[in-house]
């Protein structure tokens, strides 16, 4: 019998650095960089008291895998030609300057047995936030050039190879991630640090400029507080139903669906309600309906799995649709599983099932309607049914979410129209993004697996800020499809406050509420 899965802890976790974490640090640039260049417990310690704010350390299964050193430093320093040592204090981070209005990126290091972790990328993303909390112009640094030396004699000049990168007639290992990850090169530095071999002694210089500088009042008041991104990048899944002759299979379409995703840098990707359905052509066995849930209730640990690694090894936060839970107390739930990025694991029952799914699949509705506390900031689940209840999404926002995920299984057009429409309403009625993802194709052959209709879309209030017909993306009906969409915080704060209408703000509580059961 498979029992609901409890919440599990982070795995990965990135964090400030404290100075209990000097030893390890140098442990991990011993692994990196060898002997003769690794850091000293005194440098480690004097990037840690000059700017203790800017140090951050990532650690997988309790060990530091990853660490990332900044200062901040005055504009006239930091844009001119400066070498690794002038600019960092010989690595001492003394060149900290309180008042400084960029941060310095002094280093970014991780453990080489744990680079399909994407743990770079997290380092970077924190130096981010932390230059937005500050409110400081940008990021700069001198990044390496590791494909230099092995093609100076193809290009003739460290100008004329960045620039080839640049024009991506060329891939560095390195520059080529800096620059999809929005630096913008404004030259090279010579004689940056000798000791890199690789790189001829030269660094491209690098700029992140700071897009929060001239940001909405509201937006960076909800921002210095909850250090909530400006932008958030949604994939929404419309997934293709085809036999599969094992578990693995079905793994392996999940994990390239997330390949997809994180590959366009997207902070969730989101599968359909009732997708794990398709585990049921792997036997076919001629089950009634309430059996062939049943059985695939016994696949819920191997999925909770999955989608956990996936999630730690692509970095993304993975909205897993639903499957079929076996509760301990007997019944049978349509549970949504949400892996974050960071290895936890959370779990949200769906609440309203159809009349069909308690007549014929014996499926119970769940209780409870939390929010979820993500990188991103908080997000609600409404599984399908859900979406059609107008209570279930104010509840949801009530505690602050502002992204809302409905994974869907819809048979036919008018039961995909009822989903989209009404989460539409929940869109314009609550002030909040809505991301649906549904399934299509079909199983011949498959017991308990009828025909199936989507057309997964990202949807938005309807005001200024907003798509004119408040659809952010959409997909063509009925075949296999990813959505993309860049979703603003700034603007729905900048809606709830000061929009055309204020739904959120207008409400007559002196005339109604709804109280949820404690």
């Amino acid at each position: 019998m498979a029992e609901k899965p409890s919440r599990s802890t982070a795995k990965l976790l990135v964090r400030q650095a404290k100075l209990s974490d000097a030893q390890a640090i140098v442990d991990l640039s011993r692994r990196v960089y060898g002997d003769d260049y690794s850091y000293t417990p005194e440098m480690v310690a004097g990037q840690l008291t000059h700017f203790h704010q800017g140090q951050f350390v990532a650690i997988y299964e309790d060990l530091i895998v990853g660490y990332c050193a900044t200062f901040r430093i005055a504009e006239d320093i930091a844009l001119k030609p400066h070498t690794w040592r002038q600019v960092t204090g010989a690595g001492y981070g003394s060149r900290h300057d309180a008042h400084g209005d960029w941060l310095y990126g002094m280093e970014v290091c991780v453990d080489p047995k744990r680079r399909g972790l994407r743990i770079g990328r997290r380092l970077y993303s924190e130096r981010k936030k932390l230059c937005a909390k500050l409110n400081l112009k940008g990021i700069v640094f001198g990044g390496r050039l590791p494909g230099l030396a092995r093609r100076i004699k193809q290009y003739g000049s460290p100008q004329a190879y960045v620039e080839a990168v640049q024009a991506d007639r060329l891939r560095d290992g390195t520059l080529s991630f800096q620059l999809r990850n929005g630096f913008e090169l404004i030259g090279v530095l010579q004689g940056y640090l000798p000791s890199d071999k690789e790189s001829l002694g030269f660094a491209a210089h690098l700029v992140w400029r700071n897009p929060n500088r001239a940001e909405h009042p509201v937006v960076a008041e909800v921002q210095r507080r909850g250090h909530l991104p400006d932008v958030v990048r949604v994939a929404t899944v419309q997934y293709q139903q085809r036999r599969i002759a094992a578990y693995e299979d079905f793994a392996t379409q999940v994990e390239y669906f997330v390949d997809v995703a994180a590959d366009y840098d997207a902070d969730f990707v989101v599968f359909p309600e009732l997708f794990t359905l398709q585990l049921l052509s792997v036997e076919n066995k001629k089950l009634s309906p309430a059996d062939s849930m049943r059985s695939l209730t016994s696949y819920t640990e191997r999925f909770c799995e999955t989608l956990t690694k996936l999630a730690v090894q692509y970095n993304i936060n993975i909205i897993g649709g639903t499957h079929p839970t076996h509760m301990p107390e007997g019944d049978i739930h349509n549970n949504c599983y949400v892996a974050l990025r960071d290895g936890s694991l959370h779990v949200r029952e769906k609440l309203h099932p159809t009349p069909n799914e308690r007549h014929w699949w014996k499926i119970s509705g769940g209780e409870g309607a939390q929010t979820i506390m993500t990188d991103c900031g908080p997000i609600g689940i409404m599984i399908c049914y859900d979406a059609q209840f107008p209570e279930l999404a104010r509840h949801l926002c009530d505690q602050g979410a502002m992204l809302l995920f409905v994974p869907f299984c819809t048979d036919v057009r008018q039961g995909f129209l009822r989903v989209r429409n009404c989460s539409a309403a929940r869109a314009i009625e609550n002030q909040c993004y809505v991301v649906l993802s549904g399934n299509v194709g079909n199983l011949p052959g498959v017991n308990n697996f009828d025909i199936q209709y989507a057309q997964s879309c990202i949807l938005t209030p309807c005001d200024f800020p907003f798509a004119t017909d408040g659809i952010a993306a959409d997909t063509t009906p009925n075949v296999e499809a990813v959505a993309f969409a860049d979703l603003r915080l700034d603007a729905l704060l900048q809606a709830r406050a000061s929009g055309t209408v204020q739904n959120l703000k207008d409400r007559r509580h002196d005339l109604y509420h709804v109280n949820w059961r404690r």
